[in-house]
C-alpha cells in the first residue's frame, strides 16, 4: 500500500459495485470522480482496485474501454486478453449499446432528436477537448427529453458513435450543456459535479446465446437533483 496516497476505496466497496460478472466480463459501476487510468495528475484510479476482482483467475480483469473522470456508470472489464480483444472489436464495430443520462442546463425545442456534428480533438492548456469541426470524425448521437422544469431537463442519449467528450461536447453545441461541466457548461455560480450517468450497456455475449446487459443507479449528486425536481428514477432491473 501507498501510505502517501491511500486507496479510497475499500475491496468491499469495490466489489459491491459490480453490476455484472461471468467468466470472461466484468461490468462494475464506476464512481463518479475516479479515473480509470493511471496518470501524472491522478491521486487515484480505477486500476488500483482491480485485484479485488480478480476471483478465480490468474490476473485481474482490464479495461474494455474507458469514462471520463466525472463520468459514472456502467464500465466493462475483461477478465482475459481474448475477451478484450473481442469486446474492442465489439466497440468498434457499433455491436455496443450505450444508454446515458444527462442533466443540461436549458431546455430542447423537441421531444427527441439526433446531433450529427463531427468532432475535433484540439489542445487547450492542460489537457484536450473536442470542438465541433468539419475536418473532424463523424459523431451522432440520438437523444430524447425523459423530464424538464423548463431550467433544468433530464436527457436520455445513445451516441451512436465512440468519440472523446461526444455527449457533453454535443450538448454543449446544441445549447444544452451539461450541468457541472467545466469544460464545456456554461458559466455556473458555484462549481458542481458534472451531471453524466453511463445507464444502461448491453452487447451479444461472447460466447454466443444471448446478451450481456447491465443498468446502473445514478451518483449521488444525480440522484439528489432528479429528487428536488420530482423526477422519478425507474426502478433497476
Amino acid at each position: 500500500m501507498n501510505l502517501l496516497n491511500p486507496p479510497a476505496y475499500s475491496a468491499a466497496e469495490i466489489q459491491a459495485r459490480v453490476l455484472y460478472q461471468d467468466s470472461r466480463v466484468v461490468i462494475m459501476n464506476k464512481p463518479y470522480g475516479l479515473q480509470v487510468h493511471y496518470g501524472t495528475k491522478a491521486t487515484d484510479h480505477l486500476e488500483r482496485y482491480l485485484h479485488h476482482l480478480t476471483e478465480d483467475c490468474a490476473e485481474p480483469p482490464r479495461l474494455a474501454h474507458r469514462l471520463d473522470k466525472d463520468t459514472a456508470g456502467c464500465l466493462v472489464l475483461a477478465r482475459d486478453g481474448d475477451a478484450a480483444a473481442r469486446l474492442g472489436a465489439y466497440f468498434l464495430s457499433g455491436r455496443i449499446a450505450k444508454t446515458y443520462w444527462a442533466v443540461v442546463q436549458g431546455r430542447p425545442r423537441q421531444e427527441t432528436g439526433t446531433i450529427d456534428m463531427p468532432l475535433l480533438k484540439v489542445r487547450i492548456p492542460g489537457g484536450s477537448k473536442v470542438v465541433v469541426h468539419l475536418d473532424g470524425k463523424p459523431a451522432l448521437t440520438d437523444w430524447r427529453l425523459l423530464a424538464s422544469d423548463g431550467n433544468l431537463s433530464w436527457l436520455e442519449l445513445h451516441p451512436r458513435t465512440g468519440r472523446m467528450h461526444q455527449i457533453r461536447a454535443h450538448c454543449a453545441y446544441y445549447g444544452l450543456p451539461l450541468l457541472g461541466d467545466p469544460i464545456y457548461g456554461a458559466e455556473q455560480p458555484a462549481r458542481l459535479p458534472l451531471h453524466l450517468l453511463a445507464r444502461h450497456i448491453a452487447f451479444p455475449d461472447l460466447d454466443g446465446g444471448g446478451t450481456i446487459a447491465a443498468t446502473a443507479p445514478p451518483p449521488p449528486h444525480m440522484a439528489a437533483t432528479f429528487g428536488h425536481r420530482g423526477w422519478a428514477v425507474p426502478p433497476l432491473p
